[in-house]
C-alpha cells in the first residue's frame, strides 16, 4: 500500500543496488546505473494495490521489459530486501519498502503540507479556509487561516461541529464509513460537497477530501464564508480550484488519485 506508492516515488536509493555492467548488455554500458536503477523503478511501480504479487510473465507485460533482464534486476532486489518470492513463484515487495516508507512518513509533519495550501486558498478566494478532521461523531478544525477582510467566518483551531451538517460534514461522513446513506453517494462519487446555512443560516461551504497512501479519509479541506459572497454560483466556480489542491495534498501523502481526478474531469 503505502510501500508501492513509496517506490513510485521516492527510490533514488535504487543506486545502492549493485547492478553490474553485465547485467545489462553493451548497449546500455554508458549510461548502466542510470538504466538499471529506471528498469529496477518499472519492476517496482508494476505491484500495486490491487495485485501485491506478480508472476514473471506479468511483470514483463507491465514493463514491457525481457524476462531475462527482469531477472537479474529482481535477484538483486531480492538480495537487498526489496523483493521477495514466495514458494508458487509468485514475487511480491519484501520488507524494505515499509521500513523506507516508515522513515518518509516521519520526516514530515502534516501541519507543514496543509498549511501553505490552506494560505494559498484563502489569499486567492479572499474567505476562510480550514482542514476538518473526524472525532467520533464530530469535526473538528484541525488547521485553519483567515483572510484579511472585514466580514468573514471566524472560526478557530480546536472548534467542534456536528458531524451531520455542513460541508466538511459530509466529506467527513461520506469518505470515513464503508456503509453510508444514500444522499452521501454522490458525494462519494464527484469528491466534493456544498452546504448552505446548515449550521449557520448566514454561511456557505465547500469542502474536498485527503486522502493518504492507503486510500484512507485524512480530513476535509474547506472554504466557508458569508452566504451573500459565497452564492450557489460562486461555489460551483470554486469546485475544479478546490479539488486540485485536494488531489495535490493527497498526492504528497501518497493517495492514489485517479478516481479524484476522474471525478474533477467529470465536473470541469
Amino acid at each position: 500500500t503505502a510501500a508501492c506508492w513509496f517506490y513510485r516515488k521516492y527510490l533514488g536509493f535504487f543506486s545502492m543496488t549493485n547492478i553490474s555492467n553485465e547485467d545489462l548488455g553493451s548497449d546500455d554500458k554508458q549510461n548502466s546505473g542510470v538504466a538499471a536503477v529506471d528498469r529496477a523503478l518499472l519492476i517496482l511501480a508494476s505491484f500495486d494495490i490491487e495485485n501485491p504479487s506478480l508472476s514473471l510473465a506479468e511483470i514483463s507485460r507491465r514493463t514491457k521489459l525481457y524476462k531475462s533482464t527482469i531477472l537479474r534486476l529482481l535477484n538483486s532486489l531480492e538480495r537487498h530486501g526489496y523483493i521477495r518470492k514466495s514458494t508458487d513463484g509468485l514475487y511480491s515487495l519484501s520488507i524494505m519498502p515499509l521500513k523506507l516508507a516508515r522513515i518518509y512518513q516521519n520526516s514530515f509533519n502534516l501541519k507543514d503540507i496543509i498549511y501553505p495550501i490552506l494560505e494559498k486558498i484563502s489569499e486567492e478566494t479572499g474567505e476562510t479556509s480550514s482542514f476538518y478532521i473526524l472525532d467520533n461523531e464530530s469535526r473538528v478544525v484541525l488547521f485553519r487561516i483567515e483572510p484579511v477582510r472585514s466580514v468573514k467566518v471566524s472560526i478557530s483551531e480546536g472548534d467542534v461541529f456536528p458531524v451531520n451538517v455542513g460541508a466538511s460534514g459530509k466529506i467527513l461522513s461520506a469518505f470515513s464509513k464503508k456503509q453510508i446513506v444514500a444522499k452521501l453517494e454522490p458525494i462519494k462519487e464527484n469528491y466534493w460537497a456544498s452546504s448552505f446555512g446548515e449550521r449557520d443560516p448566514e454561511t456557505s461551504s465547500l469542502s474536498v477530501p485527503v486522502l493518504d497512501g492507503s486510500q484512507h479519509l485524512q480530513g476535509a479541506l474547506t472554504i466557508s464564508g458569508p452566504s451573500e459572497r459565497l452564492t450557489n454560483e460562486t461555489i460551483n466556480s470554486y469546485i475544479p480550484h478546490l479539488m486540485k489542491y485536494g488531489i495535490t495534498i493527497s498526492k504528497q501523502l501518497g493517495a492514489n488519485t485517479m478516481l479524484y481526478e476522474h471525478a474533477l474531469k467529470n465536473h470541469s
